[in-house]
């Protein structure tokens, strides 16, 4: 029998103190994806929108970074890497500055509020009946719908007729309200390449009891996800033709509503939100409406406050309806009624 000195017990427990060179890479590299993480989603401004529009694909989808935070959570809990999880405090960080607001509860209804109801009702939508009754339950003031064409939108005025006894329609866009509607009109936001039959923006002017609003209901060109990228240029053409519209639009308090094809992360769609408001609270993922992915129903406003955005139970369509609260401004003393 041989006996083994203090030496050779030591060097085996420092052996096994060691740790072996593919969990300290490992580590290195959870710390390395979490960083670049953190850079994405916090400086996703510089991200080059050449080629394939890179940049504007990457913002549609920022929200889902959360997602990937957890599942490195989970990798670096597995492999014990402590470089790995004090690196995910960086994302973590990053993403509850950018979305962390989305997740907090519904606040109080307040004075001044409108609910807000948007739709892409989709233009195969095969009960526009039950659509539309689906849209009264939710108790909006306004309520904007895309893809109204065909007989579909003779059912859509006799459904909401007596709850909503003030509506405009243009081309395959309307707008249904409980308060009277001034003046109305189409407006022109068709990129210059699509055919002069497309029409898909209104204006109108709705007596609020809060004061006048000018409500716009937008429905912007699709884009398409290919091996080139993302071919939106003709949505990024017609949001900047809106934005031009609204920031000549007299009325003082804004509500736009559409489907506009992007969430309100993607660059392409900063001609509104540099000038509009977007929703404080609630993700609302919108599409498909099979599996939501990204809200591209939008609700945004000027002059007001739109604190909360919600979606609705699906309908016939391929996109989920959403319901937004949407607070206005006090009026400015030369509105004010007299005492």
């Amino acid at each position: 029998m041989v006996e083994r000195g203090d030496g050779g017990v030591t060097a085996r427990a420092a052996k096994r103190r060691r740790p072996a060179v593919g969990e300290g890479r490992r580590g290195v590299v959870v710390a390395g994806v979490a960083v670049g993480l953190a850079g994405v989603v916090g400086l996703h401004e510089v991200i080059p929108n050449s080629p394939g529009r890179v940049g504007s694909l990457v913002e549609s989808f920022l929200p889902w970074a959360g997602v990937v935070v957890v599942l490195l959570f989970v990798v670096a809990l597995v492999r014990r890497s402590g470089v790995g999880l004090v690196a995910l405090l960086l994302p973590v960080g990053v993403w509850v500055q950018g979305f962390g607001g989305l997740l907090l509860p519904e606040p109080a209804p307040g004075a001044r509020e409108l609910v807000v109801v948007q739709h892409n009702v989709s233009d195969e939508n095969p009960d526009p009946a039950g659509t539309a009754r689906a849209l009264l339950a939710a108790g909006g003031d306004l309520v904007a719908l895309e893809e109204v064409v065909g007989p579909a939108l003779a059912v859509y005025e006799d459904v909401l007729r007596d709850d909503y006894p003030h509506h405009a329609v243009h081309g395959t866009v309307g707008l249904w309200s409980k308060y009277p509607i001034g003046e109305e009109q189409l407006v022109d936001i068709r990129p210059r390449a699509f055919e002069a039959g497309w029409s898909r923006g209104l204006r109108a002017v709705v007596r609020t009891p809060y004061g006048e609003v000018a409500a716009y209901v937008a429905h912007l060109p699709s884009v398409r996800v290919g091996v080139r990228g993302l071919a939106s240029s003709p949505r990024d053409e017609s949001a900047r033709m809106l934005g031009d519209l609204v920031r000549g639009e007299k009325v003082r308090a804004v509500i736009l509503m559409g489907d506009l094809n992007s969430t309100v992360d993607d660059r392409g769609l900063v001609p509104l939100t540099s000038q509009l408001n977007v929703a404080e609270h609630g993700f609302a993922f919108s599409y498909p409406a099979a599996l939501p992915l990204a809200r591209i129903d939008q609700v945004l406003a000027r002059s007001a406050d739109v604190s909360h955005i919600r979606t609705l139970p699906a309908t016939g369509s391929d996109h989920l309806p959403v319901a937004a609260r949407v607070t206005l401004g006090p009026l400015p003393p030369s509105d004010r009624p007299a005492p």
